[in-house]
């Protein structure tokens, strides 16, 4: 048994591991200031003698004994981290510092939630850790690609410097419950159009690429990652390396909902990546890691999250 911190406890993702570790005997500090996370995510977790919930900011300082640290907490969807793009990057870079301070304080292993993201626009494809990336510094999603970037730097030269026992992984798209309706992820927003009839929106001809993930196998990469042995920092990445185009994936969630939901095209935003796929050699080799849930299962238990969350509301 272990004690352990998971900021950004209350997201989509956050929620989900402190379900799990939780399940495997541990004792859980979930720290989120609710800015994306929600309350919701985590009900059936309040009550339970293992879990503790902390309304805190990673941009302030945190002190509390724990053996691991999963450092998680930044908004995540372009919607959500471009609101406040400089708040977005404090919660990267103050939160990075302060979480790895808290980790050479009281001597815990840390694992960065880095992203996919830090590729940027590649023109390598598929995407392996080696890969530094195409990312534009001084654009509207820079706060959250620079921002990982400027983690994981932090990261690194922590361990080198302080020898502070660290894990990063670059997570890729990933999806399923607890995802919000209005977060402007492409999974989420298709499912809930469709549900309500609306036209499905795809940005762009449709052609640009995804791998999706779906959560219980991003979890499982993780506490694995976390568990790995000590030395071994990555980054690694985690993600499903089977490639879908949005129209492949809107004509899926069309299907599986029953819809008679149109698909309408707008412009490509700014600085959306055309392609993106992982290269998951290095997670099958030391972490003994692939996804096992297909598309379709993974859609099919999100559908019936979201139609029970719109049924609830209503």
């Amino acid at each position: 048994m272990k004690k352990i911190l998971v900021t950004g406890g209350a997201g989509f993702i956050g929620s989900h591991l402190c379900a799990r570790l939780i399940k495997e005997g541990n004792d859980v500090i979930c720290a989120d200031n609710l800015f994306t996370g929600s309350k919701k995510n985590i009900e059936k977790l309040i009550d339970n003698r293992r879990f503790e919930f902390l309304r805190h900011d990673i941009t302030k300082e945190l002190l509390v004994q724990v053996d691991q640290i999963y450092n998680l907490a930044c908004p995540a969807s372009p919607i959500h981290y471009q609101y406040d793009s400089i708040k977005t990057m404090r919660t990267s870079v103050l939160g990075a510092i302060h979480m790895l301070e808290l980790a050479k304080d009281v001597k815990a292993r840390i694992l960065q939630a880095s992203t996919s993201e830090v590729y940027g626009n590649p023109n390598v494809h598929p995407q392996p850790e080696e890969y530094w990336g195409n990312v534009n510094p001084i654009g509207i999603r820079s706060c959250y690609d620079e921002g990982k970037r400027a983690a994981e730097t932090l990261f690194f030269d922590y361990h080198r410097q302080n020898a502070i026992d660290i894990k990063v992984i670059r997570i890729f798209n990933t999806y399923g419950p607890n995802m919000a309706r209005n977060d402007g992820r492409v999974v989420s927003n298709f499912i809930v159009q469709a549900l309500k009839g609306d036209n499905i929106t795809i940005y762009g001809d449709g052609t640009q690429t995804r791998s999706f993930c779906y959560v219980d196998d991003l979890i499982e990469g993780m506490i694995r990652m976390m568990e790995s042995p000590e030395g071994f920092t990555g980054p690694v990445n985690l993600g499903n390396p089977t490639e879908f185009t949005m129209l492949e994936l809107a004509k899926k969630v069309i299907a599986l909902t029953g819809s008679k939901s149109k698909i309408v095209y707008k412009p490509l935003p700014q600085d959306d990546p055309t392609q993106r796929k992982p290269v998951i050699d290095l997670a099958k080799k030391m972490l003994a890691w692939e996804p096992s849930v297909s598309l379709d299962e993974g859609l099919k238990k999100t559908i019936a999250y979201f139609e029970s969350s719109i049924t609830s509301d209503t």
